[in-house]
């Protein structure tokens, strides 16, 4: 793995948790990506992994799926039971099962090994930007008298400052970093067709791969938590051809604090 020449240099020093048994890579991405103005931080395996989350801010998680005992898999949903820290996921070289697994267990992205340095942080810039740009409207909306809009369809309601959604029988579900941005899409945009590629962009900011499933899975998982019958969905409609439409009617609702 190379690497890339003209380095940028991010605005502020994002620190970043590298979870990989092969020291090698750690130390090649821990160079690389402190190059591109990061700090870094890397673990062997999950025990370290969490040692390094309770005495570090980490912004981001690079982490590998083989690893040595309990694997990335397991660890990623674990993490989402704790975190909304946001997590990218290395995967084995053409092995679609295991991207797919990645999502479902709440990964906000994944990247093949072997990969492209630049790719690499793209991903991760990417990733950054979509889940600094939810904190920041979150502390727009907690400063405004007009803070706490909520978006309510059949019954349910996502609370935005708090980025909480409620079933109808008033039950917090939880949702990763990428359920909920892919639901507010959806909520920002119902009754619209929206192919997979304009997903992805709007989530990701990354264009679709000729076998790029991972809007598909997204989609499964979000119809897990809200659907009654996630094989014959009523909200998230499948459109042939054409991509995902929100069928519910929502209704914004802005609160006066």
């Amino acid at each position: 793995m190379a690497h890339a020449a003209n380095h940028e240099v991010t605005e502020t020093r994002m620190n970043i948790l590298i979870v990989d048994d092969d020291l090698e890579i750690r130390e090649l991405l821990t160079d690389l990506l402190q190059k591109y103005g990061y700090e870094t931080q890397s673990a062997a395996h999950g025990n370290e992994m969490f040692e390094k989350l309770s005495t570090h801010s980490i912004d981001l998680i690079i982490l590998d799926i083989r690893l040595p005992g309990e694997d990335g898999f397991s660890l990623c949903q674990k993490l989402r039971l704790q975190s909304s820290i946001p997590i990218i996921m290395l995967t084995a070289n053409g092995d679609d099962t295991d991207r797919i697994v990645g999502l479902e267990m709440g990964a906000d992205d994944y990247l093949p090994k072997p990969f492209n340095p630049r790719e690499l942080v793209a991903r991760i810039k990417a990733v950054l930007r979509r889940f600094q740009e939810g904190a920041l409207a979150m502390k727009v909306k907690a400063r405004s008298p007009f803070s706490a809009s909520i978006l309510k369809f059949s019954g349910w309601r996502l609370e935005l400052a708090s980025r909480r959604l409620v079933s109808p029988d008033n039950l917090e579900i939880t949702l990763s970093a990428g359920e909920y941005t892919l639901l507010l899409t959806f909520l920002e945009r119902p009754r619209r067709v929206l192919s997979r590629d304009q997903l992805l962009e709007l989530i990701h900011n990354r264009e679709a791969s000729p076998f790029d499933r991972s809007i598909d899975i997204q989609v499964s998982r979000l119809r897990q938590k809200l659907e009654d019958d996630p094989k014959d969905p009523k909200f998230i409609r499948t459109v042939r051809g054409g991509g995902y439409v929100f069928h519910p009617h929502v209704e914004k609702v802005v609160i006066h604090e």
